[in-house]
């Protein structure tokens, strides 16, 4: 898997480019906003979009998806149902996050453990509420690749002062969903510098009480 990061809107969200070097076949994550930016990069690469994928429904992770959707005519997946809330209010979002008002009309939700297809990538869809309830992540096994929205930061985890934030769900997500899958496995985060779940483990002082041989 190729990746492709870029950083959109004053929030710095990190939307990615991924795609498959047989194909060329890529998807756009969470292209929260600056999409004439996106297209001037997708055209630099030649890349062949194929999906939207969203992790979750806060503004900054969704605001030029619909408009980038119409444009390149390719469907959006995600997030997971339970985000419906924050879908559904876009105005209280304006008011939350002080970004301009959007559209957003998702195509499918998606469900936990869920198989996504990008070229010869296979990512496995995971729902990790808590930062939002209908909050997924996107894992690439043979790359060892976690695409975790905001789950999970370098050194932190997600905001849960939202509302239907929840910070024991997200802690329980993180524990049960995100370090299983190794220590190797790189974190692309939805906003800040890539890290790995072996360095959270260790530095990541929202992890400390996690007992770290259970998983190495």
């Amino acid at each position: 898997m190729k990746y492709i990061i870029i950083p959109v809107t004053n929030f710095n969200q990190n939307c990615y480019i991924i795609w498959c070097k047989k194909t060329l076949n890529a998807a756009l994550i969470d292209p929260g906003g600056e999409y004439v930016k996106i297209l001037n990069i997708l055209k630099k690469y030649q890349l062949k979009i194929i999906k939207i994928l969203i992790t979750h429904g806060h503004l900054d992770h969704i605001g030029n998806a619909y408009i980038l959707s119409k444009i390149l005519n390719i469907p959006i997946l995600g997030p997971h149902k339970k985000d419906s809330f924050w879908i559904k209010n876009i105005q209280l979002q304006n008011q939350i996050f002080q970004l301009p008002h959007c559209i957003f009309r998702n195509n499918i939700w998606l469900k936990n453990n869920q198989n996504i297809y990008i070229g010869d990538i296979i990512l496995q869809t995971y729902h990790c509420p808590g930062h939002t309830p209908g909050h997924v992540v996107f894992f690439n096994k043979s790359s060892n690749f976690l695409i975790s929205g905001d789950t999970i930061f370098k050194n932190s985890i997600g905001r849960t002062d939202l509302p239907n934030s929840n910070f024991n769900l997200l802690i329980t997500s993180i524990k049960k969903k995100i370090i299983p899958l190794g220590g190797k496995t790189v974190i692309l985060p939805g906003h800040g510098e890539k890290t790995n779940i072996y360095y959270e483990l260790i530095n990541n002082p929202f992890l400390k009480f996690i007992k770290k041989t259970n998983y190495f």
